[in-house]
């Protein structure tokens, strides 16, 4: 027996109510991710490896780095989110936790968005942390991280949402880890160019109201469509397995 298969959920009895039921989810998915220490760390250390080489790998001058550090602290982040998807149902999956999850007497959709809040906080959150301190080696004014350190507050709750239909869909093919990437990344070009584009305009004194303004619009519209198409995908995946 693995590690994360010895905290239950006991979600099926009726005195359980759903807020419990959906903390419950998010403690056990948390404790499963500090029990499992290298699937907690690789996108961490993905993160701080992308973005040390690029200086040494393209150019360590302060101009370019200034240019170019908004797009790569960017691009280094979705791609370490990318990265940790494939392990948000898989480990669930295997020992049938995820088929117990299904059958319990709440809605889906919120238990798969405790899941997903769980993913966040063990990989998402860790980057928004991790940036400012490489937002100062990419030689970034104050400004100008602040407004990256928001736009990935906002940004990357997004990116595990959508990241969370991909995981459900491609869950138990052999191969899921290629068709992910090419299931969600189109979907992260727009939270991408707006990321960017924030801090970009924050860089050259612009404002960044409206920028802002569309992000929680992404987010909005995450948090309210990804959690049902996640739950019907899970279906799907499990129902053909």
């Amino acid at each position: 027996m693995t590690a994360h298969t010895r905290t239950a959920l006991p979600l099926a009895e009726p005195r359980v109510s759903l807020p419990a039921a959906m903390l419950a989810v998010l403690r056990r998915d948390l404790q499963v991710s500090f029990r499992q220490s290298q699937d907690l760390l690789n996108p961490l250390l993905f993160f701080v490896m992308v973005v040390s080489l690029f200086p040494l790998g393209v150019s360590p001058e302060v101009a370019f780095l200034r240019q170019a550090g908004t797009g790569i602290l960017w691009v280094a982040a979705l791609l370490s989110t990318l990265l940790a998807l494939d392990h948000l149902y898989r480990h669930d999956f295997d020992d049938g936790t995820l088929e117990q999850l299904v059958l319990q007497p709440q809605p889906l959709f919120l238990l798969v968005l405790a899941k997903t809040l769980a993913h966040w906080l063990v990989t998402g959150l860790p980057l928004v942390l991790l940036a400012p301190v490489l937002g100062v080696m990419m030689h970034l004014e104050g400004n100008s991280i602040a407004v990256l350190c928001l736009t990935l507050l906002i940004g990357t709750p997004v990116l595990s949402l959508i990241g969370s239909i991909g995981a459900a869909l491609t869950l138990g093919l052999r191969s899921g880890g290629v068709l992910l990437s090419l299931l969600i990344i189109p979907l992260y070009i727009p939270v991408l160019i707006f990321g960017t584009g924030t801090v970009m305009a924050a860089t050259e004194g612009a404002p960044v109201g409206a920028y802002l303004a569309l992000m929680g619009a992404f987010l909005a519209l995450a948090l309210t469509l990804a959690p049902f198409a996640s739950a019907a995908a899970l279906k799907i995946s499990l129902s053909s397995s």
